[in-house]
Parts: C-alpha cells; structure tokens; sequence
C-alpha cells in the first residue's frame, strides 16, 4: 500500500475512574456539574472512591437507555470504545447491576425533573396558538418483566380464568406542542387511570398554556382543576357528556355549564360541534362527530374553525410516546426486574430523550424557522450513540459555544420535508392482548395521506357513541 490516511484526535473526558462516566456529546445536555450536584443533593455520592463511582454509574444506566439492546457489558464497553489506552476496570455485570441499586431511583428522578421543561422561545411556529403556549397529555402502557417481585404492584391482565400478557405499566407525560419536549411525567400500576396520574402532573400548568387532551380526560372535576391553574384547555367530550346549551354564540359554537352534582361550582365551558370528514389517499371517505369542550369563552378572540385545526395537533402527544417505546426500546420489554429498577429506568429513559430534544432545539436555534418536526427522531437517538462509541464532544469546545456539534450536523443534513403532510398510520393489532379490536376494516392497512374537512354545527340528538378501536 503505496498510500494511507492517518487520523490522530484528542479526546477529552474526565480524568481517572471517571472516564467511562460520560454520555458523549449529550454530556454537554447532561454535564458532570449537573449530575454532580444532582448526586449531592440526593445524598448519594459514595462515601469512598470506588471503582465505580455514583457519577458515573449515572451515566451508564442513562447509557443503558441508549442501547436497550444491549447487554450491561456490552454498553459499558461501547462506553470504554474510545477509551483504549487507559488503565480501566472493566466490572462484571453483577458488579454493575448492584452499582444500579446502590444509587437508586433519586438521582435520576431529579436528574428528569432538570431537564424537563418547555425548549420553544416565544411564538414558535407549532408550539403557540394566538400567544398561549400549545401543550397536549396522553398515556401509554409499557410491558415490565412477569417478575413475582413486579407482578404484585404491576398485575397482568386477566380474565375469567386466566392471567395474560405481560404486566403492564402506565406511563402519563405532559408534551409540549411543536418541540415534543416533556414538560412533566408519572407512571405507576395500569390498574390506576390516565386521570389520575394527569392530575400529578397540573402543577407544571400556568396562565400562558394551553391544554389539549381526548376524550379520555373529559372529566368535570379534571376540568376544574385545570382551570384552576390558570391555565386553558381544549378537550374532547365523551358521548356520556350531554350539555344544555346556555347561549349560542355567533361562530356556531355555545356556552354551557358542566359540573353538577360534581363541582361546589359549575363551570362554564364553550362548547364546539363539528362533522368531520377524512378523505384517504385511496378514497376511502371516514365520517366523525366531535364535540370540544374550551374554556376559551371568547369566540371572537378565538374562532371555534381554528380551534377544531388546532384539536387536531394534540397527536403531538402520541410522538414521544413513539419515540420511546417504538425507536429507543424498539418494542422491548423493560430490562430491570426490581419496582426501584422499573422505576430508576423509566426516569433514565425519559431523561435521556429530553436531552435528545434539548440537543434538537439548540440545532434548530441556529436555522431561524426551522420547524422541529422536521428533525428525525432516529437519527437524534443514533447519532447520539455514535457519538458515546467514538466518545465525541464529551466536553464543550474552546472559545464560542458550538450549538449544532456532530449530533446537529447530521439532523440537519436529514431533514424531514419542508410541507407537513396530513398522514394516517396504518393500525394493526400486533399484541394479542391488546385491548383494542382487530382491524375489522375501519383503519386502512398501510399508511396514507389524506386530507381534512369540518363543518361546525349543532348536535341536536346529541353526539354518536364512538366505535371501539
């Protein structure tokens, strides 16, 4: 070989046994003061030096959120890649796993509690609707391991005479609109309902927010209690609700009461009707009634045909949900078999993909414009794994703070495009213990385009029950 090339590079990280404690460059999102102090104020830093030190066992269970798919060796060596040359332990996986239980669930609740937060500045396109903030909340279920120590606060599903499936954990977040950062979460048993761990979540809400929700969280004391932190919100009504219409307003919508024989006071909402007709890509024509309830009385201030638009982005709180389960676990079951384990590696997850979202939202503030739902997802997660095997930007470059870095680069040069389109999933039941019905030919078989049309009206015999899914 008459020719090669040769690259030499400087990598920068903590020094000693430290070195293996980093996340790559979302060590700049998640930096050695941060988790430092996090640990100290929790009062779990080791009371001697170990091998294994509490910051770094911080970062190798955010590592473990990384690379669901690996085993703990197999991350601990993807954290040692780049570290060849340096006189490191390299701990057996039971040394690891009893370095997870030493530092518990604290830190990395805390660590979540940081990092979670709104990252859209002022009037962002897609994060706010006529000056209030857009925020949306669902909940998801996540399968544990059918572990006796899990069953117990986490029991599977069960019929007549069988137990079925995994056991099941319920999993509720507070999204922010247009970024899909996470402003708040809980989770716990899926025996206890999606309102109940909104509920935990009301005091992340103020005065400059609006809430988007479905008809799930259409509950009168739920309702209250929004209202009651200031904030606003917009949600679908159930067929159960049916409300007297105390004055109609000139935009076709109506002002009623809600609340009887439930709130100390009744509450007044405005009510929004609409026949709304889906057209596929494949013709396929899908009619739906739906009734919101806002407690936006103003019809003037805020038209009852953009308030419909706007309903139809609180899918925004299905995207993390996808990110996590679908792309970081790809389906898996979670890996710890402890309640402090199960615990520990939800806040882990979620503490990872905030800092994914907070690297997104640095790049973004460098091209003026950019809406953030064209930054994939998959290549964040990737490219941020990349950057933990070759150990890259673990520590800030000299001089002027670089925003984009390796991870920005490569979301820039994938690009989602420019025009959104209005898209369906293709929905199928994979699980066979699933709650919803099979496809029985009211959801298309593979994804499409389709476009939107509404019409504001009055039910006059009130609103049609929705099918089953």
């Amino acid at each position: 070989m008459r020719e090669k090339s040769v690259i030499t590079r400087t990598i920068e990280t903590a020094g000693g046994v430290y070195a293996p404690g980093h996340l790559g460059e979302l060590t700049q999102v998640v930096d050695f003061a941060l988790v430092d102090a996090v640990l100290e104020e929790t009062g779990t830093v080791q009371r001697r030096l170990r091998l294994l030190p509490s910051r770094v066992v911080v970062y190798f269970v955010l590592a473990l959120a990384l690379f669901e798919d690996c085993s703990y060796r197999g991350v601990w060596g993807k954290l040692m890649a780049g570290l060849e040359g340096l006189d490191l332990v390299r701990p057996a996986a039971s040394s690891l796993s009893r370095a997870r239980r030493r530092i518990g669930t604290a830190p990395l609740r805390r660590l979540f509690e940081v990092l979670a937060g709104p990252v859209a500045h002022r009037g962002q396109t897609g994060s706010f609707w006529r000056g209030l903030r857009t925020v949306a909340v669902d909940g998801i279920l996540l399968h544990t391991p059918d572990e006796p120590a899990i069953t117990w606060r986490h029991p599977k599903r069960a019929g007549d005479r069988l137990e079925f499936g995994y056991p099941l954990l319920r999993l509720v977040v507070l999204v922010e609109c247009g970024t899909r950062a996470i402003l708040a979460a809980a989770f716990g048993p899926e025996a206890d309902g999606e309102l109940a761990y909104a509920g935990r979540l009301l005091s992340t809400l103020d005065r400059t927010m609006l809430l988007l929700a479905d008809a799930g969280f259409d509950a009168n004391t739920f309702a209250a209690d929004v209202h009651a932190t200031g904030a606003r919100f917009l949600v679908r009504s159930s067929a159960r609700r049916i409300p007297t219409p105390a004055r109609h307003l000139a935009d076709g919508s109506y002002l009623a009461r809600i609340g009887y024989g439930v709130l100390p006071a009744l509450l007044t909402v405005r009510v929004i009707e609409a026949d709304v007709t889906f057209t596929l890509a494949d013709g396929t024509v899908r009619h739906e009634q739906w009734r919101l309830l806002t407690s936006l009385l103003d019809a003037t201030r805020y038209p009852a045909a953009e308030l419909i638009a706007l309903y139809h982005e609180r899918w925004q709180a299905e995207t993390p949900y996808f990110s996590i389960k679908a792309t970081m676990l790809d389906g898996r079951v979670l890996r710890s078999r402890s309640l402090s384990g199960l615990d520990q590696e939800v806040y882990a997850l979620l503490t990872t993909y905030q800092a994914l979202i907070r690297a997104a939202a640095d790049t973004a503030c460098t091209r003026p414009g950019l809406d953030m739902d064209r930054i994939s997802f998959t290549v964040l997660l990737a490219t941020a794994a990349d950057t933990v095997i070759s150990t890259t930007g673990i520590l800030p470059p000299a001089g002027p703070a670089d925003l984009v870095g390796t991870i920005g680069r490569a979301v820039l040069d994938a690009l989602h495009p420019a025009r959104r389109r209005h898209r369906v999933k293709a929905r199928t039941r994979k699980n066979p213990t699933s709650k919803y019905g099979p496809n029985a030919g009211q959801h298309p078989t593979t994804s499409q385009n389709y476009t939107i049309h509404t019409a504001i009206t009055f039910f006059k015999h009130g609103l049609a029950t929705r099918a089953r899914r």
